[in-house]
């Protein structure tokens, strides 16, 4: 990823989540076969209706190539064949991969050559926001998945530094670990949501099944 996308704090502001219907399926295309490529077809449940932000953002970026394609997007990659190239990516799947990148205003489609027409993908702000995302994911990677010798760091632009990624709280500028964090419901939460999201709730939810397998 990564050397160009230098961020010395990963920022969040907050967070809610919460459960819904889910509202309908799509056509979602993956890669497998244990790892000879090819494209398959199959449906998946669409996240639009939970009301929460991760499965929103999922939308966008649920499936390892679009997060690989985003990450040579925020590095300054935009040409089809870099990203093929890159990425080892077969060209009819980096072509849908791009199509619903530029229709979702994570990539804009640009022509940079008249004769023959040949087009670029540029990032835009809505994508732009994604690298945080990203560097957490780094970060994540480096930790629990990445060789002792890493291939990439992640360094500051003007000294060459390498970034340690932290969440802080755009507030107060509190550095954020998961035992500070609760999701609650929000103002635009349902029913089930707010059932979901409730301790006190989920605690008598709990109490009840413990006494049930008690029994």
């Amino acid at each position: 990823m990564c050397p160009s996308i230098i961020h010395q704090e990963v920022r969040c502001g907050g967070a809610r989540s919460g459960r819904g219907a889910h509202s309908k399926t799509s056509d979602y295309y993956y890669a497998s076969n244990f790892g000879s490529w090819k494209d398959q077809r199959v449906r998946r449940t669409s996240f639009q209706a939970m009301g929460c932000p991760i499965a929103g953002a999922l939308e966008y970026v649920g499936d390892w190539w679009t997060l690989l394609i985003m990450r040579d997007a925020l590095d300054g990659f935009t040409r089809f064949d870099e990203f093929e190239r890159n990425l080892g990516i077969a060209p009819t799947m980096l072509t849908r991969r791009l199509r619903t990148l530029v229709e979702s205003g994570l990539l804009e489609r640009r022509r940079y050559s008249q004769s023959p027409p040949r087009y670029e993908y540029v990032i835009t702000d809505k994508g732009r926001d994604l690298s945080p995302v990203l560097i957490a994911l780094y970060a994540w990677g480096r930790k629990h998945a990445g060789a002792d010798a890493p291939a990439v760091v992640l360094t500051d632009r003007d000294t060459g530094e390498e970034i340690v990624p932290g969440l802080v709280d755009q507030h107060s500028g509190r550095p954020l670990s998961a035992v500070d964090l609760a999701f609650l419901a929000g103002p635009g939460a349902d029913h089930p949501m707010r059932e979901r999201l409730d301790p006190e709730l989920r605690a008598e939810r709990r109490r009840r099944a413990t006494d049930k397998e008690s029994e």
